[in-house]
C-alpha cells in the first residue's frame, strides 16, 4: 500500500509540475519569475499530489470509512487543497474567488456524491463480472454445492 501511494505521488507530482510549468510558458511567456517563487509552484504541485495521489487514492482503494465519510473529506479537502493552491499561485485571485467559496463547498459536496455513486456502480458490476468469471472456471463440486 505504502509503495503504491509513494510511486502515485510522485507520478502525479511530476505531471503538476510539468502541467504547471507549461501553463505559466503560455500565459506568463516573457515575464520573468522570481526565484522564490519556483517554491510557491512546488507547493502546489505538492497539495495536488497529496490529494490525487495519495488521500483519494488511500481513502477510495485501502480505507473502509462509510461512503458519506468519504465524500465528505475528499470535498472539503478538495476545497482546501484547491483554494490553497490558488493563493499559492495569486494571493489576488484568492480575495477575487473569495465570495464564492460556500457555493464552491455545495458544488463538490454534488459532484463527489455523483462521483462516489457512479464508481460504485462501475465497480459493483466489474466486481461481479470478475466472481462470475471465477465461479464459471470453477469445477463443479461432487456434493452439488
Amino acid at each position: 500500500m505504502i509503495k503504491d501511494l509513494k510511486q502515485s505521488f510522485f507520478q502525479v507530482f511530476a505531471v503538476t509540475t510539468v502541467w504547471i510549468t507549461l501553463l505559466l510558458s503560455i500565459f506568463f511567456n516573457g515575464q520573468a519569475i522570481a526565484l522564490t517563487y519556483l517554491w510557491n509552484l512546488i507547493g502546489i504541485a505538492t497539495i495536488i499530489a497529496l490529494l490525487f495521489g495519495v488521500i483519494y487514492s488511500g481513502l477510495w482503494n485501502y480505507l473502509t470509512f462509510k461512503p458519506i465519510t468519504n465524500i465528505l473529506i475528499t470535498s472539503f479537502l478538495n476545497i482546501a487543497g484547491g483554494l490553497t493552491a490558488v493563493w499559492l499561485f495569486s494571493a489576488e485571485m484568492f480575495t477575487f474567488i473569495a465570495p464564492w467559496i460556500p457555493g464552491m463547498l455545495l458544488l463538490s459536496l454534488i459532484l463527489h456524491t455523483i462521483a462516489f455513486y457512479l464508481y460504485a456502480t462501475v465497480d459493483a458490476k466489474k466486481k461481479a463480472a470478475e466472481l462470475n468469471a471465477l465461479v464459471k472456471n470453477q469445477p463443479a463440486s461432487r456434493d452439488g454445492l
